[in-house]
């Protein structure tokens, strides 16, 4: 690869100021690609990487040497998630201490290092606007790898003050490629008051567009958290605890945080991982924890609001759920679907415990039965304990009416409103080299004959992309090879990206270098 300095025109600006232009030396894969394309491409998904030194001098305006101390040790231990057991981490462990404390693998060579070109356009906002290009899209969507950093501080003013200014510092970063990027804003939910408050500075203040929250907060299991206080027992607190996904179950009521999300028209955007759940808790394999824990993370966060009724109560929400693919969303879909009709009011009705005909039974017992009865006696609720179990009989306590039906909170009635509650609020993320999209545009599989809403993340910026250049190229391969087809491409690329925030908010491409083309797309749909 040519060296940065052989592909950049330096020239002088109107004001006299030296300015760079980045030359590619060829045609990227992806540029061919899009040149063939008769709509813009909106990448939602791009990971970029921070330099930390003008990063922790935006931290410590906020809050001082303290609060830099703060943000490197929560990055830390985002980075060595696997646990620290003996004051190790996994890598500083022996193997026999790693089974001893059950110490989870945490990643390792997560960002790209030998494409240095690469390297450099994931930290320089300059250089990565210059190549979108290359990379064959239009508009892009950020997600900082230090923006949900603050999650890791416990103190709330701490966080507070943290997370402002991890947002202030990307605001200011990226305004000036407003018109081709944007950055997300980092969101923390420990409480909706917080939630709120974040939200509207991030968007009132900073004027940021989008924002990314974690799908669940960890919180303790309370019963043992009184029996076992923090402060006496701080190893055993991740085990005493369980994840709160905001819409099911939950201590709190999240609805005032989802009520300003709408008012304020911002999609909710979330990178949700399993990494050390049940099945995902490796300790000698990443790889393991890793294939499908997005998938599993965000399913769980999906599902809360859905049987929760967050998307019943604020249909106009729209969700991007991104890195676990879209294939997941096309089977929760048909799995909703599926048991609605078995486990809905009406299913539920083959399975009430008064619905056995109980002279019915006796008698086909008796009639081949003999020989299994040996002359025990089959009369009265009798024959029902033996056969169906105690809490078939009569008088046996039941749920009730309200308890019977898990749509309820839902609101569901029919399968039209799981396309609602389920297609309509939800969006997939799908990586560029993702086959399984195929299975988000499976009409023929997918009830009522929908495709599900799968959105182009091409996830550049880790290790899954070595290549910035090659991300649509490869996208484009699953048209050539019939995997999907051009219709398929352009709601993945276009039609869907685009859905999920104008849907939210009407004017979100305004001003934008997408607004022209945008329109030209919706004249041409209209002709």
């Amino acid at each position: 690869m040519s060296s940065l300095r052989d592909n950049t025109v330096d020239s002088k600006g109107a004001n006299g100021t030296m300015t760079h232009s980045f030359v590619p030396a060829r045609v990227s894969p992806s540029r061919k690609v899009r040149e063939r394309l008769d709509h813009p491409v909106i990448d939602t998904d791009i990971h970029t990487n921070d330099y930390t030194p003008a990063l922790e001098d935006y931290v410590a305006n906020y809050g001082g040497a303290k609060l830099v101390d703060e943000l490197r040790k929560a990055s830390q231990d985002r980075i060595e998630r696997g646990g620290v057991s003996n004051g190790k981490n996994w890598y500083e462990q022996t193997p026999e201490e790693r089974h001893y404390y059950r110490t989870i693998r945490a990643p390792w060579w997560a960002r790209v290092t030998k494409n240095t070109l690469d390297v450099a356009t994931y930290h320089l906002p300059e250089l990565l606007y210059q190549r979108q290009a290359e990379q064959g899209s239009d508009y892009s969507v950020l997600f900082p790898n230090n923006v949900l950093a603050p999650l890791g501080v416990k103190d709330r003013e701490s966080r507070r003050l943290l997370q402002r200014a991890v947002n202030h510092y990307h605001a200011d970063l990226y305004r000036k490629y407003a018109d081709r990027l944007t950055v997300v804003a980092g969101v923390p939910l420990n409480s909706p008051e917080e939630g709120i408050e974040e939200l509207e500075f991030a968007v009132n203040v900073l004027g940021l567009k989008t924002i990314n929250i974690a799908g669940s907060v960890r919180r303790p299991i309370r019963a043992l958290a009184d029996k076992y206080p923090a402060d006496k027992y701080p190893d055993l607190q991740r085990y005493i605890s369980y994840q709160d996904f905001y819409g099911l179950d939950s201590e709190f009521d999240y609805d005032p945080f989802w009520a300003k999300v709408v008012e304020l028209g911002v999609p909710v955007l979330t990178h949700y991982g399993s990494q050390g759940w049940v099945g995902r808790s490796s300790i000698s394999s990443y790889m393991n924890n890793h294939i499908g824990h997005f998938a599993d993370g965000s399913e769980a966060f999906a599902r809360a609001l859905f049987f929760g009724g967050v998307t019943r109560r604020f249909p106009k929400l729209r969700v991007g759920l991104l890195e676990g693919g879209a294939d997941w969303g096309a089977r929760v879909y048909i799995h909703l679907v599926d048991r609605f009709l078995k486990r809905g009011p009406e299913g539920l009705k083959n399975y009430d415990p008064q619905a056995t005909d109980r002279d019915e039974l006796r008698a086909l017992f008796a009639e081949f039965g003999e020989a299994l009865v040996q002359g025990r006696p089959t009369d009265g609720e009798k024959i029902i304990r033996d056969t169906l179990g105690d809490r078939y009989v009569a008088g046996a306590r039941q749920p009730s009416l309200e308890q019977q039906n898990d749509f309820a909170a839902a609101g569901i009635e029919k399968v039209e409103d799981i396309k609602a509650r389920w297609v309509d609020s939800f969006f997939f993320g799908s990586e560029a080299d993702d086959r399984t999209v195929a299975h988000a545009f499976n009409d023929k599989a997918n009830p009522l004959g929908v495709k599900v809403n799968a959105i182009y993340s091409s996830d550049v910026g880790h290790w899954d992309v070595p290549d910035l250049t090659e991300v649509l190229a490869e996208s484009w391969q699953l048209v050539e090879e019939g995997v999907i087809t051009e219709a398929d491409f352009k709601a993945w690329t276009f039609d869907n990206p685009h859905k999920l925030y104008t849907e939210a908010k009407a004017d979100f491409f305004k001003g934008t270098a997408v607004e022209g083309k945008i329109q030209s797309e919706a004249a041409v749909a209209a002709e």
